[in-house]
């Protein structure tokens, strides 16, 4: 069980510094101001209590006028007093200090606070070494996280190597991009390769970061489940399973009369190959397909319904269709999420879109496929320019050859 995190108080900021008596005049507080030039603010006490606070700046404002220091040198130094200065505890949390600091208004920040250990005054509090202080807690905090998103993302591409490693194993000539806007990414892929073909998916699932994540995690485990179930041979089949799915775990019901916490889900293009006949079967939830002739001379999109799996207004019961297209040897399929064609950049700030990479592909589909992979990053990232990156970017190519292997030794891209 690991140890509390130590939670810093008020009382760690308490500085000793000089008192008035609350029954002094303010020839007393000239004398002590004087005596001590870095003293910010003057606490008054009255029997060890403090009853207020003076203002070194206020209070030498008020005695250069002419005059003043006539009228008020022999007064109560309760005449220029703050009588309603910020006192807390010093078992007052830090970050409960930092709230009461901002309601108590600007003079908190510059004149400082008192710090009382059981109503007797402990030591003033100065405005800057309380933002110092929630500062380096932000920072410890922030470091906290990211230390635990960064072990996030190595279960993350974890969970996705297996997949990875399957498509080395089976393609010859296949690229496969996953490369999230933060640590960790909304987007993720599945491979597995079958003795008569094989099956991939792509797919973009709400938001990117830690929230993506969490959902990629959710939808790839009802993928494989699926795939464990039904097979991988009928990708509509897939779709609807994968659907009911994610809305049962995340209670995305819209006819359930109750209204759902969340709004969740995800695009996606499932899609098999079948070696003999030379068959890709696809379905699609707002997420393309790009076929790439043999020839390099033309690019066929393959498109389907344009409703997203798992979502409160995605019916139970939705039916997905399957796109099948006989392809010929040499031939390039090429899927990516969103983050590829809606980047926004050029001499214009519109979105790559879906004709450029259909240009790219016809001028650069000739190359090897991590060659190829490296050529659309390199374009995507050049439009792009200084517009930041939208959402996560994720793609997969594959060169349909004459064969399909189980001991080819090509890479893919990380």
């Amino acid at each position: 069980m690991g140890s509390k995190l130590f939670q810093p108080t008020a009382g760690a900021l308490a500085v000793q510094v000089p008192v008035v008596q609350f029954d002094e005049n303010n020839a007393a507080v000239l004398d002590i101001f004087g005596q001590h030039k870095e003293l910010v603010s003057l606490p008054v006490v009255e029997q060890q209590r403090p009853i207020g606070l003076i203002s070194r700046h206020i209070f030498m404002s008020q005695m250069s006028k002419p005059y003043h220091r006539e009228l008020y040198e022999r007064k109560s130094c309760i005449a220029f007093m703050d009588k309603d200065p910020l006192i807390v505890e010093a078992d007052t949390p830090i970050e409960t200090l930092g709230a009461l600091a901002v309601a108590s208004g600007d003079k908190t920040l510059a004149d400082g606070f008192l710090i009382v250990d059981q109503g007797r005054l402990a030591g003033l509090g100065a405005g800057l070494a309380l933002m110092r202080e929630l500062v380096a807690m932000q920072e410890e905090k922030n470091r906290q996280v990211m230390q635990s998103i960064d072990y996030a993302s190595v279960i993350q591409r974890a969970m996705l190597s297996a997949s990875r490693a399957a498509m080395t194993d089976a393609l010859d000539d296949a690229c496969l991009v996953w490369e999230p806007r933060d640590v960790v990414g909304g987007d993720f892929y599945h491979f597995e390769s079958h003795a008569d073909g094989w099956f991939a998916a792509v797919a973009d699932c709400t938001g990117h970061g830690v929230p993506g994540a969490f959902l990629t995690l959710i939808a790839s485990s009802s993928l494989k489940q699926a795939l464990e179930l039904h097979g991988p041979h009928d990708p509509a089949r897939l779709m609807r399973e994968v659907n009911r799915s994610m809305k049962r775990v995340l209670g995305q019901h819209g006819d359930s009369g109750k209204p759902s916490e969340s709004d969740d889900g995800m695009d996606a293009c499932f899609f098999w190959f079948e070696r003999a006949s030379r068959t890709l079967t696809s379905a699609h939830a707002k997420m393309p397909l790009f076929v790439l002739s043999a020839d390099g001379t033309d690019v066929t999109t393959v498109e389907g319904k344009r409703v997203g799996l798992g979502y409160v207004d995605t019916p139970d019961d939705m039916q997905w269709d399957n796109h099948s297209l006989r392809v010929e040897a040499g031939a390039m399929v090429f899927v990516c999420t969103d983050g590829v064609i809606d980047q926004i950049g050029g001499p214009k700030h519109i979105a790559f879109g879906k004709q450029r990479l259909r240009r790219t592909l016809l001028e650069h589909g000739s190359l090897p496929m991590l060659e190829l992979a490296r050529v659309v990053m390199d374009i995507h990232a050049h439009y792009q320019g200084a517009q930041r990156r939208r959402d996560d970017i994720s793609f997969f190519g594959a060169r349909l050859g004459a064969s399909f292997t189980q001991d080819s030794q090509h890479g893919t891209h990380a």
